[in-house]
């Protein structure tokens, strides 16, 4: 089969310069919109998976798997873990094990303000060997009974307040009085990045409760998680279910699978829009040449390579609106912050994304074609040298 020149389908996109714009705008549009869902899936699914260590274990009390805040365990529990598991990593001395007090409530920019749930976690220094990905920025650690936390860096996205607002030295209000902001830190990419952080003490007084939500514990090289295992089911008077770190926060993952479903299925549904959009273009930039068409069938050429052709013409003018959207998104989203129930994350805009969203304008470039070429060329050759 004899196929029309590659410049020749390149030129033909410059005939009509309103009819290119909307074809790469449209292609742009799509891509967009395929790239944005990827960015907000892969950033929820990167924020679970990199939240958790894999040598952590938490311990939660029976019955509240599924949910670090409805847990309740006894307090009495870190020395006991620590006396009776050996293996738990350790450094001069200290056990790596974080006793945790976790508290979703309203926090308060202002007194009697708009609240906006947060994550409070209640900690003890020994969290900050646990949680390897959490560093302090800018200030200090809260000191006990003196109404004092630290703010993740995400923490201002959470509650919807300019970065400015959660400096050290702000106050933020709940339990009915204020509390001191004396540093920031940063755990990127985990959903600790949007929690604010104050002394164990202070949140169980808060909460209005003496046991603990959980127990978080780093194994060492010699320890296993049947270690910890075993323990659970030699001290049952404690009524503890033991669960790694990373399997606790898949779990929560496949929690939110109906949300990154619906995120699929809107830019999918949007994303035909536009396509149905862009074929209605094309059905009327190839209906004025239908004689050009029918010319070049006419001249030797099948209507397989001209089909070919109008494909190229296509795919060109989706590929370079493919380019502009990834490097607008990438520009534009890679790294912005959004709110879920859980706290928020940063979309993340990295290679996959890149190439799903590129691999949808090339299909788009493919499909939109195909449609309107057929139409136009189903025209007997004679009919279509005499069309207007």
């Amino acid at each position: 089969m004899r196929l029309l020149p590659w410049d020749y389908a390149v030129r033909n996109l410059g005939r009509s310069p309103l009819r290119l714009a909307l074809s790469v705008g449209g292609g742009a549009l799509v891509v967009a919109l395929v790239l944005a869902a990827g960015a907000f899936v892969r950033g929820m699914e990167r924020s679970l998976a990199v939240s958790a260590a894999a040598d952590n274990v938490i311990l939660l009390g029976k019955g509240s798997e599924e949910s670090l805040e409805r847990s309740e365990i006894n307090p009495a529990v870190p020395s006991i873990l620590a006396a009776s598991v050996e293996g738990i990593r350790s450094r001069a001395g200290v056990a790596y094990v974080s006793p945790e007090v976790h508290l979703m409530t309203e926090v308060q920019a202002e007194r009697g303000g708009r609240g906006m749930p947060v994550l409070l976690r209640g900690v003890v220094p020994e969290a900050f060997l646990v949680h390897a990905q959490v560093r302090v920025t800018d200030g200090r650690a809260p000191e006990p009974g003196r109404d004092e936390l630290i703010v993740g860096r995400l923490a201002h996205t959470r509650m919807g307040l300019p970065a400015q607002r959660l400096l050290p030295g702000q106050t933020l209000w709940f339990d009915q009085r204020p509390w001191t902001i004396v540093g920031t830190f940063e755990a990127p990419g985990t959903v600790m990045d949007a929690e604010l952080w104050l002394p164990l003490r202070d949140l169980q007084t808060v909460a209005r409760r003496d046991n603990l939500s959980c127990v978080v514990a780093t194994l060492g090289p010699g320890a296993h998680f049947d270690d910890v295992d075993l323990f659970t089911k030699q001290r049952l008077d404690l009524e503890l279910v033991p669960i790694r770190e990373r399997d606790y926060y898949a779990n929560l993952l496949t929690f939110f699978s109906p949300v990154r479903a619906m995120v699929w299925v809107t830019a999918l549904l949007m994303a035909t829009g536009g396509l149905f959009g862009g074929l209605n273009t094309m059905y009327a930039a190839f209906a004025s040449r239908v004689r050009e068409l029918g010319a070049l069938q006419a001249i030797g050429f099948s209507r397989a390579a001209v089909v070919v052709s109008l494909v190229q013409e296509s795919v060109v003018a989706t590929a370079a609106g493919s380019l502009l959207a990834a490097a607008a998104v990438l520009l534009l989203l890679d790294g912005v912050a959004v709110r879920f129930s859980m706290g928020a994350f940063g979309l993340v805009v990295d290679g996959p994304v890149l190439a799903g969203g590129l691999g949808a304008g090339l299909l788009l470039g493919i499909v939109g074609a195909l449609p309107p070429a057929w139409r136009a060329l189903n025209m007997p050759i004679t009919d279509a040298l005499k069309a207007a």
